[in-house]
Order: C-alpha cells, then structure tokens, then sequence
C-alpha cells in the first residue's frame, strides 16, 4: 500500500510540471513562428537585402571615380637616345676639339714665327744702314733686352701657351652621355585618376530608377511568399482545432455509447431488454473507440506537421488557444474592398506594375546608349626614372592633367536600337500580363467571397441542425430510459448527434479556411516592413 501510494504521489506531482511544458500557441505566434522558420522566406529576405546593395551601387555612379594606379617594370636592357657611334664621338669630343685646336694652332703659330723673322730682318738692316741709329739703338740697355727676347721666340714655346681643353670636355660629354643613356632597368609609375560622368544619355538616372524599382519588386515577391506561409499556417492551425474538436466528440460519443452499453447490460440482465440491443450497442461503442483512436492519431500527426512549419522540433508538445474552446470561434464579416485597393495591395498586381516600370526604364537605358556621352577626367603622373626631370633616378614632381572626353556613337550594326525595341516589347508584354492579372484578381475576389458567405450560411444551418439533433439526442435517452424507445432509435439518435456535431464542425473550421483565402484574395496579408 505504502508504495502505491508513493507512485500515485509521484505522479500527481509530475502532472504540473507535464502540463506546463507543453506549450500554448495562438495563430498569430504560429505566423510568426512559421515567418522566421521559413527557408523561402530567408532566400526572399536576401534577395531584398541584394536588392538594396544594387540600389547603392546604382547610385553610386552620381559620384566621380577616383583610383590609384601603381606599376613596376623591369627590362634588362637600357634605352639609349642615340647610337653606339654618335655616343663614342660624344665621349671623345674633347680629345677631337683639342687635336683640332693644336693643328690650326701650328699653323698659326709657323705663319706669325715667319712674319717676325721677317720683320726682325728688316728692322736690323734698317738700323745697320743708318749709322747714328744703330749706335744709338745698339747701346740702349733696353733694346739689347728686346733683341735678346725676340730673338728667343720660336714656335715650340708659343705652341706651349695654347691650354689643354681635351679633359674638361671629355667629361662633360661623359655626363650628357650618360644622360641619353637612362637607367631603365627598374620602371616604376605612379598616377591617380578622377572621372565625372556630365551626361550620358540619362542612363544613370534610368539605372538608379531601375534599382529602386527593383527593389520593390523584391519586397513584392517577399509580401507573395508570405502570404502563402500565412494561409498554409493558418489551414494547419485550423485543422488542427478540427480534429481536436472532432477528438473531443469522439470522446462524448464513446462516453455516452458506453453508459449506454452499461444500461442496456443491466436491462438485459432484468430482462427488459434484449441480447441483440446489447450487440448493436456493442458494435456501435467499438465503432466509437476506433473513431476515438483515429481523431487521436490525426491530431498528433497534424501537430507534429504544424511543428514542422513553424521551426519546433516535431515531439513538441503543443496546445493551440483554440484548441481547448468548446465552439469554434467564428471570424466577423470581412468588409468589401475597392478593386483598386485590392490591387494596390496585392503581391502578384504590384510585381507586374514594377516589372512593366522596370523593363520602361531598361528601355531608356537602351536608348541612352544612342546618345554622346560627356565625362570630365583629370590625372596626376608620377615615374621614376623621372620622365620630367632628365630620367633621374627619383620621384621629384610630376604632371597634372585635365581635359573632357565626349564619346559618340556612330555605328553598332544596329544593336542599340535593336535593344530598344527589345525592351519595348518586354514593356507591352508586362502590360498585357498587368491586365490579364487585374482580371483574374477580380473574378478571385468575387469567387471568395461567395464562398465565404455560403460558408456563413452553411454555419448558421449546421448550429440550427445541431441545436435540434441534441434535442432529439435527450428525447430518446429520456424515453429509454423510461423504456418506451427502443434501443434503435436511441442509436439513430446517436449517431444524428455525431453527424450533426461533425458537420458543425466542418463548417466552422471551412468558415474559418474561406476567411483566410478571402483575406489573401484582397492582399489583407502584408509581413511587417
């Protein structure tokens, strides 16, 4: 006794703690929890996020283009400005200026040695032909000087005054040698480039329209994934609380089958009743208990489907906020929406318009590439060797550049205009969907709600027909019991109760399924931007 008695308290106190991990979930958790488990969604959402980068890339062309270019060469060879010859005659030109210089020199000199021999002659006869002159001359202290020097003048030592220039100009050839001789060896260039786009046809204002419209078309295909998760959750929810409540009448019916068993066990022990009314209430309770069994495994097998949907694991034990209610809730009347709200806000209407604006802009992009474009350009260029400064070996200044470049198109065998035309057609193929889609929006619109107010009608007829087989349900057990119905009509009875119940059901939980197309039907879906 004492151990029974601790397994009974053993399981009292697991029975809390079992009901509070299960976890209750309204229909707008399940959307939420389906919206973040969802893998197209995700793909849709990136695809909204790719969108927006090619949105600032488009817009990105407005600005100028600014790059930094570096390079570097290597050549085993160097460039030479001037040939093998002209460099050994560059090199050797002062050797051949001095040889020059000493040969019209000697000849200079041989001629002036000549001329004052010459004079010297004639100075001496006249001074010898005149007697007083020569006595005069001949004992001046100073002219004996002057005598004595012209005399010691010969062409070896006036050929000794003229300067040796050979060297100096060598080298100085040497160096200007050198410099038409560069180092290009090792070639490094350095430059940095800027670009501003002034006109191009309009093709960055087309393209940074055509951006944004595409994101929008992005966000379109996002709202039409969402819907469709919304409307699959929403049936999986509302199944679910179908069979839970067909489960629950399952349940009633076994109950009251099997009450009804025990008494009819009872009568024919007292022999009121018959063996045969306790075999067909027997095969009618089993019936019962193999509905019961079949609700039982539908329901665990539509949660584990809706655990699946919205990212649990699927042995998560669930309890839906509609599940446990004793009727199904019915949704209000949805009011009537203007057809061109309806396609305001439908996914499939506004992808069309946006692909129709789209493949318009994608025109003018076409046509933009039959226009001149216009760009401003400005540069600064750096080398080494220096290409501004003799080739030297640094980075010591370099060239600044600006101009404009207008480019114009004359010739492309037609493709251009070709594209054109292309997208034109694309634009009157949109259009044409757009308004094929308008009238299909419409008919839809009008199909649903049909279906929603006959599911309404269908509702309010199935709770009258429930209302009177109740009625009928506690008459027959009342006049069993008091044994005036037999046990047929007591089971008819019966089984009316279940089929009415069952069908209430179903019209409710179809109510609730046409509530959900409608709402989709008018774009009443929109996920939260």
């Amino acid at each position: 006794m004492k151990k029974m008695y601790y397994l009974v308290a053993l399981l009292a106190a697991s029975l809390p703690l079992q009901l509070t991990a299960q976890t209750v979930l309204t229909l707008e958790e399940c959307r939420d929890r389906a919206v973040q488990a969802s893998k197209e969604l995700d793909q849709a959402r990136v695809a909204i996020e790719m969108a927006g980068y090619d949105r600032k890339i488009a817009r990105a062309n407005y600005l100028p283009n600014i790059s930094a270019t570096g390079a570097y060469l290597y050549n085993n060879r160097d460039i030479a400005l001037i040939n093998d010859t002209q460099s050994e005659l560059l090199r050797n030109a002062g050797t051949l200026v001095q040889d020059q210089i000493n040969t019209a020199a000697s000849g200079a000199i041989g001629g002036i040695s000549a001329a004052m021999t010459d004079k010297m002659t004639q100075l001496m006869t006249a001074i010898k032909t005149n007697p007083a002159l020569a006595q005069e001359y001949m004992g001046s202290p100073m002219w004996q000087t002057i005598f004595s020097m012209l005399q010691g003048i010969d062409a070896s030592s006036l050929a000794g005054m003229i300067p040796n220039i050979a060297d100096p100009v060598n080298a100085i050839c040497s160096d200007i040698d050198d410099a038409l001789h560069p180092d290009f060896h090792n070639v490094w260039v350095g430059a940095i480039t800027i670009q501003q786009p002034v006109f191009v046809g309009g093709k960055i204002i087309y393209s940074n329209q055509m951006a944004s419209l595409a994101e929008d078309l992005a966000q379109a295909k996002y709202d039409m994934k969402y819907a469709d998760v919304a409307v699959d959750v929403d049936q999986a929810y509302w199944q679910i609380v179908s069979i839970a409540n067909k489960k629950k009448l399952a349940q009633s019916y076994c109950d009251l089958l099997h009450k009804m068993q025990d008494d009819v066990n009872l009568a024919v022990r007292s022999g009121v009743s018959t063996e045969s009314d306790a075999l067909q209430i027997q095969v009618k309770a089993n019936e019962a208990d193999m509905l019961l069994t079949k609700a039982s495994n539908g329901l665990e097998l539509s949660k584990m489907l809706l655990c699946k949907r919205i990212g649990l694991p699927l042995d998560t034990e669930i309890v839906l906020a509609d599940e446990t209610l004793s009727s199904i809730p019915v949704p209000g009347l949805i009011p009537e929406k203007p057809l061109e709200d309806i396609y305001s806000d439908r996914p499939e209407t506004r992808s069309l318009s946006l692909a129709e604006k789209i493949y318009d802009r994608k025109a003018k992009i076409a046509r933009a590439d039959m226009m001149p474009k216009v760009a401003l350009t400005g540069s600064y260029l750096m080398t080494n060797p220096n290409a501004f400064n003799g080739f030297q070996n640094n980075w010591q200044g370099g060239m600044f550049s600006a101009g404009v470049m207008v480019s114009i198109p004359l010739f492309h065998g037609g493709e251009s205009l070709n594209k054109y035309r292309k997208a034109q057609a694309e634009v009157r193929l949109y259009t044409d969907q757009y308004e094929d889609a308008r009238n299909l929006i419409n008919l839809q619109v009008t199909q649903q709600r049909k279906l929603f107010e006959e599911a309404m009608e269908k509702l309010n007829m199935t709770e009258s027909n429930l209302a009177s087989a109740e009625e009928n349900l506690r008459k027959a057990t009342v006049g069993f019991k008091a044994g005036v119905v037999e046990a047929n009509t007591v089971l008819g009875a019966h089984t009316a109760w279940l089929s009415a119940h069952s069908e209430y059901i179903d019209a409710g939980i179809e109510l609730q399924m046409a509530a959900a197309a409608l709402r989709k039907a008018e774009g009443n879906y929109h996920a939260n931007k």
